[in-house]
């Protein structure tokens, strides 16, 4: 049976490519959060009830995968209110809506619900301690949507970069041409995740849940492999012809913020293909097959 998805958040950079993804035999309905917004829960227990009744009638498996997110992580430091709405309470309203339908729910998270100090990838069960506003509305979002219906997946996932919407790859990109070096961060370390292979990721768990299958409510999912944000700089400018040394290694402390940035923020894969889901693939694969397919500029 096919598939059926509803994607809040679905013209964002993650949203905009599951809708893409979603196969040709299925259905999916991917609203901007203008059409679709979190935190009236009255739209949200209508959009819910629609869809689950559409995919239904038209023989589909529903499920919901949540892209929508308050993700500007400096501006979340006063805009808790705002952030929290999105984050946590719109992430409720979905919970609840999906368990009186009886959809399943994928939620997706983030790097930042750790504390960022760590020497080994994370793992799910790993304790978390967010150091941002962003990361506790995050952290709350999990939390509410866990204990709301026990049909919900958290998937975490970090470093996210696609062919829409604004990201550190285009930002490279940008500056490259305006700028004969640029200083790039070289103490935090994560792991860059292009947002198609992510969204993949997301579409073989919807077909795993929607199917019954019951694999761990938090999983984590993320390119393989790491680097630190000079690094990735520099893997840039070798994908677009120009020299990496162009891009000059500083730290954190060079370049505060409002937010406090993880210094170690890699995700572990492992039970993500314990619970036999394919696993991403490296991120230096991922992001020269990004270029080759003109996805990216």
């Amino acid at each position: 049976m096919a598939l059926a998805v509803l994607v809040p958040g679905g013209r964002g950079q993650l949203g905009r490519d599951l809708a893409a993804a979603t196969p040709e035999d299925g259905l999916v309905h991917a609203p901007s959060s203008a059409e679709l917004d979190l935190t009236d829960p009255e739209a949200v227990a209508d959009a819910v009830a629609v869809f689950a009744s559409t995919a239904r009638d038209a023989g589909h498996r529903p499920v919901v995968v949540n892209a929508a997110a308050y993700t500007a992580v400096d501006a979340a430091e006063t805009d808790v209110d705002r952030a929290t709405a999105v984050n946590a309470l719109g992430p409720q309203h979905l919970a609840t809506s999906c368990r009186a339908h009886n959809v399943p729910l994928l939620h997706v998270s983030t790097d930042y619900v750790f504390p960022g100090d760590g020497t080994r990838p994370y793992e799910p069960t790993d304790e978390t301690a967010p150091k941002s506003v962003y990361g506790r509305t995050k952290l709350d979002g999990e939390q509410r949507v866990l204990s709301t219906w026990d049909r919900s997946w958290v998937v975490r996932t970090a470093w996210v970069y696609g062919e829409h919407g604004n990201n550190f790859v285009k930002t490279m990109a940008r500056l490259a041409t305006t700028h004969d070096t640029l200083s790039v961060v070289d103490d935090q370390v994560g792991s860059p995740t292009w947002s198609l292979d992510l969204a993949d990721g997301l579409l073989h768990l919807a077909a795993a849940v929607a199917a019954g299958d019951n694999p761990p409510r938090v999983l984590h999912a993320t390119n393989a492999g790491e680097t630190t944000w000079c690094g990735f700089a520099r893997a840039i400018f070798t994908e677009l012809g120009l020299d990496p040394t162009r891009v000059r290694p500083c730290t954190t402390a060079d370049y505060p913020r409002p937010a406090p940035r993880p210094a170690y923020s890699v995700l572990s894969g492992k039970a993500w293909a314990d619970a036999g889901l394919p696993p991403l693939r490296h991120w230096q694969e991922a992001l020269t097959d990004a270029f080759s397919t003109n996805a990216l500029p």
